[in-house]
């Protein structure tokens, strides 16, 4: 489970798709209190962050939309309160760069 700190712009179509996907995960647990993944850390430094957790949606929209795809999963824009900026990491933007290169999955990092 993993929501990246990184443009969407630079993620390849597994990591941008697949992202996507777990972001919808993450706001399911969050807002209809969901168990699976719920002490997950990537799933807690969400809690209090939903607008936040909205806009990187949002950014991961635009971008799917560039590239060509329909997208047909929109979230609910009332339930996005709270903090507007994520600040809190699981692994550091460092980290998360190298470990998309040494992927070697086509992610322009």
């Amino acid at each position: 489970m993993r929501i990246w700190d990184i443009s969407p712009k630079k993620l390849c179509r597994f990591h941008l798709l697949g992202e996507h996907t777990e972001l919808h995960a993450i706001w399911a647990i969050l807002t209809q209190g969901k168990k699976g993944y719920a002490k997950h850390p990537e799933t807690r430094r969400w809690r209090g962050k939903l607008k936040a957790l909205f806009l990187r949606h949002e950014a991961l929209v635009r971008e799917m939309t560039r590239r060509g795809y329909k997208h047909r999963s929109p979230l609910p824009r009332e339930l996005a309160t709270g903090d507007s900026k994520q600040g809190e990491y699981v692994d550091a933007y460092e980290i998360q760069i190298e470990r998309l290169r040494n992927k070697g999955c086509g992610c322009n990092v």
